[in-house]
Parts: structure tokens; sequence; C-alpha cells
């Protein structure tokens, strides 16, 4: 049965593909609003590992994972062709090669790894998903780089991770978007193959959703409601509400959430026991944006999410961590700066430092750990290389129980627009 699941995205893309060509339909908004772009990837990671916490692999201490990649991100978005019911078809290709690592890239998460602990020389994959549109809702099939506040991919090393499914997205009524859906594999960032959904190494079987998200007050609020299940393991369900709201020369924002999970089904990984009180409050005034966030952990489980997926519906998530252990309380400070007050734009700086206590593991009911993390980006705004950006990310992390480590990585993106 799964075997029959893997196969009928792309069967099904052909066939749309298929019809809506052979019954006549124009197909000028096909070409028309087609969008392709090719990103240029370039990569660098350096992480040390201190405090004699560095990985044991085949033996040996690792001590520091270093690589260097280069990527190929083809984005391909069709129109659609005209009629009552519109087709497209959107193509993800994905091309990664190493340009320097050997057994110290195994934590690196740039390549795939091989069974003799070396890195893959070059590895990639093609994502295909035809979509049919009819009035304001649509309906994706196939495989896709998916972000949503209950299932969101990870972007952050060589290749974007996407997950292969269907998903039905409908604006139907001002304001209100609705979804739901079923995803069947999981192709994470370091990684060619599609595998079963999985959380901590135990597979399940899909992962169905459901949610929705009611924005209004001139789109300044919004209140979202999610739930989701990956089938025998376990159930989660999330609400979220943001704000923004203009105060004379400031803008305030607040994000606030609430998660709460268990096992389902035949409880594959056993009894879960998960909930996440979580908030993020926002003050921007000029080139400034201060932030302060909270979140609080509670019950035996850590924050549940499919493996390989981002943590990035926690406010406290970063490059390197997520706060996101069994009872764990975090808070961070933020600061985010615009040179273009400085009169040079494209140049932003990024400072957090996040403290976490109270962690439930490793047998201790009172671990605590911290990051900092500092983000210098540019982004150039004329000329032949134009939006060429260039991030340099410093980080460090230290844990009662866990790896001490800092890092720094160099990701130079360069967007080619094709279409």
């Amino acid at each position: 049965m799964k075997k029959t699941l893997y196969l009928a995205p792309s069967a099904i893309a052909i066939a749309v593909m298929a019809s809506s060509l052979s019954v006549g339909v124009q197909a000028a908004g096909f070409v028309e609003d087609a969008k392709v772009t090719l990103g240029l990837r370039n990569y660098y990671f350096n992480r040390n590992y201190l405090n004699g916490t560095d990985p044991v692999i085949r033996g040996e201490r690792q001590g520091q994972a270093e690589g260097w990649t280069q990527s190929f991100i083809l984005d391909a978005r069709s129109g659609y062709t005209q009629g009552t019911v519109g087709f497209g078809l959107d193509v993800l290709g994905l091309y990664s090669i190493k340009l320097d690592g050997n057994r110290g890239a195994a934590n690196t998460q740039l390549m795939p790894i091989h069974d003799d602990g070396q890195a893959a020389d070059q590895f990639g994959r093609t994502a295909v998903a035809a979509k049919a549109k009819i009035s304001k809702t649509e309906l994706k099939v196939g495989e896709w780089f998916a972000v949503l506040p209950i299932l969101r991919a990870d972007d952050g090393r060589s290749l974007p991770q996407t997950f292969q499914g269907a998903q039905l997205t409908s604006n139907e009524i001002d304001g209100l978007t609705l979804y739901g859906g079923q995803f069947w594999k999981n192709s994470q960032r370091n990684d060619a193959s599609r595998e079963d959904m999985s959380f901590g190494g135990v597979k399940g079987d899909d992962f169905n959703f459901g949610g929705g998200e009611y924005r209004f007050n001139g789109n300044n609020t919004m209140v979202g409601v999610w739930h989701a299940r990956l089938e025998d393991v376990y159930q989660q369900s999330y609400v979220q509400l943001t704000h923004s709201q203009p105060v004379g020369d400031w803008v305030l924002g607040a994000n606030l959430g609430y998660v709460t999970g268990k096992e389902e089904g035949a409880a594959k990984a056993g009894n879960l026991d998960n909930k996440v009180y979580q908030g993020a409050f926002t003050a921007k005034t000029g080139n400034n944006t201060f932030m302060l966030a909270y979140q609080r952990l509670s019950g035996d489980t850590k924050f549940m999410r499919i493996d390989g997926a981002s943590g990035g519906t926690l406010v406290n998530d970063g490059f390197t961590n997520s706060y996101d252990n069994p009872e764990e309380r975090s808070w961070q400070v933020r600061h985010d700066y615009n040179f273009a007050g400085l009169g040079i734009p494209g140049l932003t700086l990024m400072n957090r430092y996040v403290s976490g206590s109270n962690i439930h593991t490793g047998g201790r009911t009172d671990a605590e750990e911290w990051g900092r993390e500092s983000e210098l980006a540019y982004t150039i705004q004329e000329g032949t290389m134009k939006n060429l950006s260039i991030r340099w990310r410093n980080s460090d992390v230290r844990r009662d129980v866990g790896q001490d480590l800092h890092e720094n990585r160099l990701i130079i993106n360069y967007p080619l627009s094709i279409l």
C-alpha cells in the first residue's frame, strides 16, 4: 500500500497535465504567469565541540564538524491554464556538490553520510507537484517545500527538506484561509531518499492535518487553529494569536501560542505528553527592532515534530537549538538593526541571547543551557549582482547535559531569475 502512495503523486501530475491539454483548455496562463528561478547557494559550516562533549564516530572523537558545499536550487512554478478549473505544475530541482569535508562532515548535515562515515560527493532530488485551482481554492498533489505552523520544512543547510503528499487550501471567505491534507513521505535536508514520516526515530503512518487562519483588524490581527496526527505515533493541536499595533513612532507586536500533544492510535512511541505555552513581544522603531520571548514546556515529552522538520513554530527556536526539552523554561532577548539608517541599505545585524532552565533530561531535573547567536547579513541592492546575499552566523551553546559548541556559518545566496 505504501508503495502505491509513493508513486501516486507522479502519476497524478502526469494525468492532470495530460487531461488539461486533451480537452483543449487554453494554456496561456500556464506559461504567461510562470516563474522560474535558479538559486545558487554556497554554504560553509564549522562547528567546534567544547569541554569534551564532542561525539565519538567509529571509535574516534570528532572534535569538529566542518563542511563546504555548492548547491543549485531550481524553482519552476507554472501559472494556471484558463477555464473554470485551472491546472498547473511546480518543479523543484535540487542538487548539491561537496567542495570540502571528510569524516568531520558527519555532523554538519550538509550532505548524506555513507556507511564508511564519509560524506557523499554529491546528492540531489527532483520534487514535482501538480496543482488545480477553482475560484480561490487550490489542490496540490506531489512533493514540495511545505511550510505550515503544524509542519515546517527545514531549509537550514545545503538543500531544503521536502514533503510528499496532498494539500487543499481555500480562501473563499475574505480573511479566512482553510487548510487540510495528508503527507506520506519525508525527504530530509541532507538525504536524497524519501522515507516514512517519523518522530524520535519511530516511524508512523500518514501525517494528517487541518487548520485555519483568520485575519482581521486590517490584517493586524490573526487567529490560527491547527490539528495534526502522525498516525499511530502522536497527535498535536496548536492555537496561535498574533497582533501588530502602531503606537506613535513605534510598532508593537505579539505572538502568543499554545501547543498540546499526546500519543495517537497504536502509540508506537509509547505514552506521550507535551504542552507548550509561549509568547514573543516585539517593539520596532526606526531601524531598530527589540524582542522579548518566553517559552515553557510541560509534560514528560519534548516538543513533537516530524524528524528533520524545523522547530520554527517555537518562539525560542534558533540556528543551533530549540530549547524544547521536557519541562524546559526559556527566555530570549533579541535586537535587530537595519543599517539603512546609517546610509547602508541591505546591511542588517541580529543578536540574541536565550537561556533555558528546569530541564528534565539525562537523569536530571534541574539542568540548564544557554545560547548566543549573531547574524550579519548584506544583500547587494543594485548592479549585475543585485539580490546576491551574504550571511555570517556565529553561535555559542553551553549545556549541563549535552554538547557545548562554538559555530560559524557563511552562506552566500544568488537567485537568478530565468523566467
